[in-house]
């Protein structure tokens, strides 16, 4: 059996920028694996060839085999993987895409660590949405209540549209088929967008755990981040989606998505976002830092890796700095 030429891991600088990819690709009962740089799927009806540097998330669903060889190829490219249940409406586990630099996670610990600055990003975020009203002096109760007069209001204006009867939002989590059509559907494009902003934020080197709005799961600013696109994106789609009937809801909805999420950028929206949100500035992509492992210093802050500080070390001046240590 002839043997696989080994490939190159991609350098940084070689990727794909997370906003210029396609935002993700759900596949089930099929088999993944890899052919020199491009993930090969096949079930009964074929194979297709995906270029893995070019995909932002792939969602695994149900009766899904993967080879080694094409996690390594997916890990690589920095290509977010995420394991999901039936009809893609689950969330059970994923793959870390490539990161670097800490810088932003720094920044993002620092922001949520602190009262005032917590507050100032979660109305930041806010803002966001409330384009024609002050909100720098509200609660987050006051917020709250007014995302929520704005959510129901949303609801209601796209069932008079579309003619799709709303009764709130139900559903089981274990269960996708035990709700209604609407709520199948927004079930469906909620899980997609969440996927998408997870590999964002994974991929810019955020912790998907530390929210400023939602907290307590590991999740948190995914669900913070994706709150900002519902209302114009997933929602829309799925009451308009449903007032179609499809055949199948769950992959019409999906494949919608993947649509309005290429032709509104919303992969480069979330990515200036996000900069916006830690760093208060929407300034365009910075070069890729490839130098990024230093060591911590209290006075510099930082000082390079990889060097030798222990010149003029001896076992005299260790014993003696080790005495004084005890006897601190």
């Amino acid at each position: 059996m002839p043997t696989e030429q080994k490939m190159d891991k991609p350098s940084l600088q070689s990727l794909v920028q997370v906003k210029d990819r396609m935002s993700f690709l759900y596949v089930e009962h099929c088999v993944i694996n890899r052919q020199d740089s491009a993930i090969t799927i096949t079930d009964a009806r074929g194979t297709v060839h995906v270029p893995a540097a070019a995909l932002s998330v792939l969602m695994l669903g149900p009766g899904t085999n993967l080879t080694h060889r094409a996690m390594e190829l997916i890990g690589d490219a920095g290509t977010a993987t995420i394991w999901v249940g039936e009809h893609g409406v689950r969330y059970y586990a994923h793959g870390r895409p490539l990161t670097h630099s800490a810088s932003l996670l720094i920044r993002q610990a620092e922001l949520v660590s602190n009262m005032r600055s917590r507050l100032a990003v979660a109305r930041k975020m806010y803002q966001m949405r409330f384009l024609d009203e002050d909100v720098s002096k509200m609660t987050m109760q006051q917020l709250r209540g007014r995302e929520g007069a704005r959510v129901r209001s949303t609801y209601r204006m796209l069932s008079k549209k579309t003619g799709v009867e709303w009764n709130g939002r139900e559903y089981d989590p274990s269960d996708y088929s035990a709700g209604d059509t609407i709520n199948k559907a927004l079930s469906a494009a909620h899980t997609c967008l969440y996927g998408i902003a997870h590999s964002v934020i994974a991929a810019l080197g955020c912790s998907p755990g530390l929210g400023f709005v939602h907290c307590g799961h590991e999740r948190s600013f995914v669900y913070d981040i994706a709150d900002l696109y519902k209302a114009e994106l997933t929602i829309p789609i799925a009451f308009y989606t449903t007032a179609e009937n499809p055949e199948e809801i769950g992959s019409t909805v999906r494949r919608k998505v993947r649509d309005a999420v290429a032709n509104g950028h919303i992969l480069e929206r979330m990515v200036k976002d996000i900069r916006y949100l830690l760093l208060d500035e929407r300034a365009e992509e910075q070069e890729l830092e490839t130098e990024i492992l230093y060591l911590w210093d209290e006075r510099k802050n930082r000082v390079p890796n990889g060097v030798s500080y222990g010149k003029g070390f001896t076992e005299e001046s260790w014993e003696v700095g080790y005495g004084t240590l005890l006897e601190s």
